[in-house]
Formats: C-alpha cells, structure tokens, sequence
C-alpha cells in the first residue's frame, strides 16, 4: 500500500503538468475507482466510466447491494471490466483496507471519484471516536486519496474529483466545534463537511502543482436519490419535499462526469464545478490559510504522515 510518506506537498491550482505528448485525454482502458458507488449519483457516474470504456472499480460497504449495480452496469454497457471492494469508509481501518485491496489488484489508477457521504440526523461515533458525518464526508476523502496518492502519480496524468455541494455556502464553520462536540445540527454538519471538501481540494491542488494530477471539486446539484433518509425531523421532511424540483440522479452524474473525462480539462486543477462550468465558491472556500489548518488536522486526526 501507499506509504504515509505519499502526501502531497505544496502547489498553485492552475498549474498541472500537460499530457499533450501522451496524446488526448480519454478514460478507455484506463482504471477509474468510485466510492459511494451502489447507488444513486456515483452508480450512474460508474456507469457512465464503463460506457465510456474504463476500467470500473466501485468502492462500497454493502456487497449484496454493490455487487448488483456491477451486475446490473455489466449487463447494460458490455463492459465486462467492471469491479467491487467491498470497504466501510467510515472508519479508517475501512479506508486502508479499500486501498490496501486497490493496491492489490491494480498496477494503475487514473481517477479516484470521492463521492460517498450521507447526511446523518442524530450525532454518532465512529469506531475512531470521530463524528460520523466529518469522518465520512471529509476524513475518508482525505485518507483514501493520501493513501492512493502514489499510485495515482505513477501513473499519471491523473484526476481527483471530490463530490461537495452548493450547501457549503451556508457552513457554520466552528474550529472548536467541527465534530458537534458542543452542539450538533444535522444540517450544518453536512454543510461544513461540504466546505471541508472545497477546502481539502484547494489545497490538494496546490500540493500537486506540476505533478500532471488535478484535483477539482463538483456540485451535482440536488438530485432525487437515497439522500437524506438518514436525516430526521424536519430536515427529512424539507428534502422528501423537496423531491419535487430535484433532478435525476443521471443528470446529478452529468458534471462528475464531465470532471472526470472532458479533454479540455487535462491542465485544469483547483477548481470546483456545477452543471460542468466552473463556479465560485463561498470566500470561506477560498481561505488559504483554513485550507491548510485543515489540512494539518486532518493530518493528525487520520495518522497521515508528511515525511516527504
């Protein structure tokens, strides 16, 4: 597996090696793993990766479940090259175990697509005793990428794509509150775990300058999926009404999708897209300096190291 000693270090977003010599960017053939796969948005994002010719990997806690949706996408785009790891990546031995088991099968891999996460309507632990929302949503992209970081560069060009949301705008953010310690709500728990993907990107992308793999960041919209069923209250009545006016989740893929294989976007790093332009983020986001105290903690908080 990736060595700790694998973290990326410093970088400015707009400046990410060029493949030209390698010829136009395309995923056929190439190996692209999906976390939070099973269902919804990343089920059609898998599906779409195999349409298009690459070698699928769907990360997922729930076999019986994954392994129907890689059934079920083998059968609908003849593309046999679609496979599971079975991971829960809440829990960091979950993480390390999903990469362990990457790294066992794959010489290669070409894009890493972070998009599980759920919102959770009643604070919880952990088996790391963290928040579940901040160690889902954030902590499990951060591991994971870091741990796959080696891999990715070896075998660059390379792209990272963390799923956020436009909810990020309206995060409370709290250093000393980030895990609800003191006092939870549901909503802002998400919001800020979407902010913490921004901020993690942001700074990725700058860690990865001239290193020819880009991390970008996306807004699938709000779509009518399995999302919220966590939720409680009124939290989990305002999204089942919500329902109405939200898109398919195969609309909801359209911009991961685009992230993930537009040749245009071969030198594009540190950027966060909705409806597959790029949009400003909230002036939080761009916080230089939450970018990297985050950074550090998340460092700490998931035994990462930064030896290089």
């Amino acid at each position: 597996m990736a060595s700790d000693g694998a973290v990326a270090r410093g970088v400015n977003p707009n400046s990410i090696g060029s493949d030209t010599e390698r010829g136009p960017w395309t995923v056929r053939d190439k190996v692209c793993a999906v976390t939070g796969a099973s269902g919804g948005i990343g089920k059609e994002v898998a599906s779409g990766l195999a349409k298009r010719g690459a070698r699928v990997v769907i990360v997922s806690h729930s076999k019986e479940r994954a392994a129907a949706t890689v059934d079920e996408i083998v059968h609908a785009t003849l593309n046999p090259h679609v496979d599971l790891v079975v991971a829960d990546l809440s829990t960091q031995a979950g993480v390390r175990s999903a990469c362990a088991e990457l790294d066992r099968r794959y010489g290669q891999l070409h894009v890493l697509i972070n998009n599980a996460g759920l919102l959770i309507g009643k604070r919880g632990l952990t088996a790391d005793s963290l928040e579940k929302t901040f160690a889902l949503n954030h902590l499990a992209y951060f591991l994971l990428t870091n741990l796959l970081l080696e891999k990715l560069l070896r075998s660059a060009p390379a792209r990272i794509i963390s799923t956020s949301s436009m909810a990020h705008a309206w995060a409370n953010w709290d250093w000393e509150n980030l895990q609800g310690e003191k006092r939870y709500s549901q909503w802002r728990a998400y919001s800020n775990s979407k902010l913490a993907n921004l901020l993690f990107t942001f700074e990725l992308a700058r860690r990865l300058e001239g290193r020819a793999v880009t991390a970008n960041a996306v807004h699938p919209g709000f779509v009518r999926s399995g999302f919220g069923s966590t939720a409680t209250g009124p939290m989990r009545l305002g999204i089942r009404l919500g329902w109405v006016g939200a898109i398919s989740a195969l609309k909801g893929a359209r911009t991961t999708l685009w992230a993930a294989t537009a040749p245009e976007l071969s030198e594009v790093s540190g950027k966060y897209f909705a409806r597959c332009s790029a949009v400003e983020p909230s002036a939080a986001a761009k916080d230089e300096a939450a970018q990297r105290r985050l950074w550090e903690l998340s460092e700490r908080l998931t035994g990462v190291g930064s030896a290089q």
